[in-house]
């Protein structure tokens, strides 16, 4: 169902807030991401690292009234709430779980859907259209969230399920497996840095800002480094579905080769990203949990990494 015209809620996220009149001063020196890129209309994936620069929490992030708003997996937004609180102590800025106040609806192929709400469906990834409380973000191509206020959420929802079938968060997920957007779960908080989960390349990371937390490690791998361990796409044809951090095996390999980061039921098994060593991805021969476990086969990613490229922004 994932490549099919359907809604679901997105259940799996939850909403840390920064309000403030520096937020965004404060932001800018925690984030991968470049604040001063954000707008109305323009929306961002980031990361929040700690000094070695491996990452606490991945995210989407968007201006909203006086401050920003971040999407991130819910299990996420307490210890991130609470290491950031730490930093702004001396800031103008107040950071909160608001969670509560908002729900989110991930929509496939709904743009006529949107039409009937008064929204036109932004064309653009990480594009925001605003209308009446109400925000569309393109997320990949034929995938757009919808934030709404959580007092407008019934009505919102009555209306998605007049225009559009109802799908369930796994078909979602596998949207962005095949889109390539790796994200960080609990059980891989402070594994990966933001190369690793391929974040450079679909926008999550400026190496133009300067100066915030883990960024002398991220820059260093960039300019300096060989990355060794990156973000793959792989089907799974047996066993349950894999749980983020479980381990890749490879019999050219004493030891484990690589973590899952997200992975999703599809019509012939299931399919998901994984941080994997370079050359055991290149041998092919991969396994889950074990190496007797399942095997794994490669797939293509909608995307090249490209580090001149990733380094312009």
């Amino acid at each position: 169902m994932a490549d099919s015209a359907f809604f679901c809620t997105l259940s799996h996220e939850g909403v840390l807030a920064v309000r403030g009149s520096d937020a965004g001063k404060f932001l800018q020196g925690q984030l991968t991401c470049n604040i001063n890129y954000l707008n109305e209309h323009t929306s961002s994936l980031g990361a929040r690292c700690m000094q070695k620069g491996r990452m606490q929490s991945s995210f989407r992030i968007l201006p909203h009234g006086d401050g920003y708003v971040l999407a991130m997996a819910s299990e996420l937004i307490e210890p991130q709430l609470a290491d950031l609180k730490k930093y702004a102590v001396f800031s103008k800025a107040r950071l909160t779980d608001e969670s509560a106040d908002w729900v989110r609806f991930g929509l496939s192929h709904g743009e006529q859907a949107l039409q009937e709400l008064g929204i036109t469906a932004p064309a653009k990834t990480d594009e925001i259209v605003a209308h009446d409380e109400l925000l569309a973000i393109a997320i990949s191509e034929g995938r757009i969230e919808l934030w709404c206020p959580a007092t407008r959420a019934d009505q919102v929802r009555n209306h998605l399920t007049a225009h559009l079938a109802a799908g369930d968060l796994n078909d979602w997920l596998l949207g962005q497996v095949r889109a390539g957007i790796g994200q960080v779960m609990a059980q891989t908080r402070e594994l990966f840095i933001p190369q690793m989960i391929n974040l450079q390349a679909v926008g999550g990371v400026s190496f133009k800002k300067g100066c915030y937390t883990g960024q002398e490690i991220v820059a260093r791998m960039q300019y300096l480094g060989k990355l060794k361990r990156r973000l793959y796409r792989l089907a799974l044809n047996d066993g349950p579905l894999p749980e983020p951090g479980s381990a890749l095996f490879s019999p050219v390999h004493a030891s484990s080769v690589g973590e899952v980061v997200l992975a999703a039921h599809s019509e012939h098994g299931a399919e998901l990203l994984a941080v994997l060593q370079a050359d055991a991805a290149e041998d092919g021969n991969l396994h889950l949990n074990s190496l007797e476990g399942p095997s794994l086969q490669l797939l293509s990613l909608p995307y090249e990494l490209d580090r001149d490229r990733e380094i312009q922004r």
